[in-house]
């Protein structure tokens, strides 16, 4: 077992350095001078196109889209991730997850508009589906490429998010008195596990639909506290900043030992936190009806920016301002507990500990909707019969299981390498299609400028409308 840890660990290393932060980097650089830095230019819009309603009712509009994808977007990692990446890769990982926030951007906004170019019709004729799958299939014509991309999806959101989203749930509860490492784990994992599958096996969608409803209004109180910490200590704000800073531009301590890094932590668990580039919230994009494609991906750029720039920032914020030690032996739920405990008391753990359980909940229910979307494509467009579903969700369910027991390190190892995966496939693809990509906004910025409301027709850029679904 220990040489698998090893070998995973060794493997995530790798995989993040050199690869993927060579790969995240020059596609976000990519994009953002390509598209004269949209995912800055065109913010205020962003939020605009927020308001628009769908012509067709009973179409996804662009806000629930946006709610859809944010919903996976945040999760544990906004608290669980940042913990780690402040404690073992050092104050300075806040400020690349910034960075990497502002260029993967410019990526979102990439992957879901081209999501939206290439979506497809419903079979009822109401609305539409799509995802990085399709647009693999449009734009590079190889089936086979797409459908391992799905392989890395279903591995990722199936396997890897949901194990570590498992395990990201249970550490929290290692501060109370009644915490066992031996049993409580196993214990939170059998709960966690028959919750979700009664859930996902149709027994209770009361439960789902709660949860839903409370997880936005919880992530606004989580902002709320934050607020109000940063109000209480802003005298020691400008200290806050000035450590991140200067952790961050530390060369010499990162370059002796890069792997280790603030820069490493925060490229992983910045990208496990927005998942930019990745290919996952374009699934969600592509099911919403707006008047032209770059609407949607200036939506989905909002949304890293809210997972990134405003939650995550928000704990790092409360756990930098406690004046808690940062510590190796803390990495993860232990800093987080401390901290809030620093500020608010006894409340504080309560609080993260409630946080987390609905963070955790709805991202392991939201995570097998982009899995479905997979297994659809894979299938033919179509969902695999009832057997196979439900042994899939039994499968699903064991891994909830089991990833409250494994080792904090393998957690994190297995949801970095499945979504490395994910993102070596999607990011090579986008920056190949860019030119589709950049004229789509240049047609909207131009229809903008003139006044009217932008209305994508795909001759417009120069493709055949006959071999698209939409866009006629």
């Amino acid at each position: 077992m220990q040489d698998i840890i090893n070998f995973l660990n060794a493997l995530d290393d790798f995989l993040y350095y050199p690869v993927l932060i060579v790969v995240l980097t020059g596609a976000g650089l990519y994009f953002s001078f390509r598209s004269k830095f949209a995912q800055v230019r065109l913010c205020f819009d962003a939020v605009r196109i927020m308001t628009e309603r769908p012509e067709d009712k009973n179409s996804v509009s662009s806000f629930g889209a946006l709610m859809v994808s944010t919903a996976s977007r945040v999760g544990t990692g906004n608290i669980i991730g940042v913990s780690t990446a402040v404690c073992l890769g050092g104050p300075g990982a806040v400020f690349w997850m910034w960075v990497l926030a502002v260029l993967g951007g410019a990526s979102a906004l990439a992957e879901s508009t081209l999501a939206q170019i290439f979506k497809h019709k419903n079979p009822n004729g109401n609305g539409s589906y799509g995802g990085p799958a399709y647009y693999i299939e449009g734009v590079i014509h190889s089936r086979f490429v797409a459908v391992l991309f799905s392989v890395f999806l279903i591995a990722t959101y199936a396997f890897g998010f949901n194990a570590l989203a498992s395990y990201n749930l249970q550490s929290t509860f290692s501060v109370y008195s009644f915490y066992d490492p031996n049993t409580t784990p196993l214990i939170i994992g059998v709960v966690l596990a028959l919750l979700t599958g009664w859930c996902i096996f149709g027994g209770s969608e009361r439960i789902v639909k709660v949860t839903l409803l409370l997880v936005p209004l919880m992530g606004v109180v989580y902002v709320l506290a934050a607020i109000w910490v940063i109000v209480m200590n802003i005298t020691a704000l400008p200290g806050v900043l000035r450590m991140i800073f200067a952790d961050a531009f530390n060369f010499k301590a990162i370059g002796s030992g890069i792997a280790g890094s603030c820069l490493m932590y925060g490229v992983k668990r910045g990208l496990y936190s927005n998942e930019a580039g990745v290919g996952s919230a374009p699934n969600a994009a592509a099911a919403a009806h707006t008047s032209h494609p770059v609407k949607q991906g200036l939506i989905q750029m909002l949304s890293v920016y809210i997972d990134t720039i405003l939650i995550c920032t928000a704990t790092a914020f409360m756990c930098l301002l406690s004046g808690v030690p940062i510590t190796a032996e803390t990495a993860g739920a232990g800093y987080v507990q401390a901290s809030m405990t620093a500020l608010f008391g006894g409340y504080g753990s309560v609080f993260i500990t409630v946080v987390m359980v609905l963070f955790a909940f709805t991202t392991l229910l939201g995570n097998l909707f982009y899995v479905g979307n997979a297994l659809a494509y894979i299938n033919g467009k179509k969902l695999p019969g009832p057997t196979f579903m439900n042994f899939f969700r039994v499968v699903c369910v064991i891994v909830i299981l089991v990833g409250a027991v494994l080792p904090m390190s393998t957690a994190w190892a297995l949801a970095d390498i499945t979504m490395g995966g994910m993102a070596l496939i999607n990011i090579p693809v986008i920056v190949f299609a860019g030119g589709i990509v950049i004229k789509a906004l240049a047609d909207y910025e131009r229809q903008k400028k003139s006044g009217v409301n932008p209305v994508f027709r795909a001759s417009a850029i120069g493709l055949d409308p006959e071999k698209l679904e939409f866009w006629k």
